[in-house]
């Protein structure tokens, strides 16, 4: 896997354009001055949790003696219920309930930035190829910034693009999910039989 493949598969599974209505919703009660500022803590939290995962998943995964197959198999589960309800149900089914003060790493940071689909992929990268972890740093930091773009502007996004537009692209990016999540379930149960 390149590290601009890597890159597009992260950013699919982080889903900043099926988050845009979960990031406006969450913000509905705080002052929209305060907005921009909330989104910038709440990605940088959110890239902190994933290069953690992505340095000392290795080592979590050899503390907890779970294999990479296994990894591959429970991400892939994950994964695909994720996008199964963003091609069915929108993302605003995924994490309902109605915030009242201002938001603080949940639910902005996690689950929605670094949702477990994909601490497991960053995990699942360096576990793959252990060699290339400079390559998935890069990779996680293009998908990250990228992401941070979409959900830093998504006030206009929201406006400028509607909540159809929204909705579509959200599906679109739920079936290419659906597909990798897919591929990660054969990938990791192939491996457990024939290794």
């Amino acid at each position: 896997m390149s590290i601009l493949s890597a890159s597009l598969l992260l950013f699919f599974v982080i889903d900043p354009i099926g988050n845009i209505p979960l990031f406006l919703g969450a913000l509905k009660s705080v002052e929209t001055k305060r907005h921009k500022r909330i989104i910038i803590r709440e990605l940088c939290i959110g890239f902190i949790i994933l290069l953690i995962f992505l340095l000392f998943g290795r080592y979590i995964l050899v503390l907890l003696q779970i294999s990479e197959n296994a990894l591959s198999v429970a991400g892939g589960i994950v994964l695909f219920m994720i996008s199964i309800k963003m091609v069915f149900s929108g993302s605003e089914k995924i994490f309902e309930g109605n915030l009242e003060s201002e938001p603080f790493i949940v639910p902005l940071a996690v689950p929605l930035i670094a949702g477990p689909s994909a601490m497991a992929m960053v995990m699942l990268l360096v576990a793959r190829e252990p060699i290339r972890i400079v390559e998935w740093v890069l990779a996680l930091l293009f998908a990250w910034i990228i992401s941070g773009l979409i959900l830093f502007f998504s006030d206009y996004l929201s406006k400028l693009l509607g909540k159809r537009a929204l909705t579509a692209m959200e599906r679109l990016m739920g079936m290419v999910l659906t597909t990798v999540a897919v591929q990660m379930l054969i990938t990791g149960i192939r491996e457990s039989l024939y290794h």
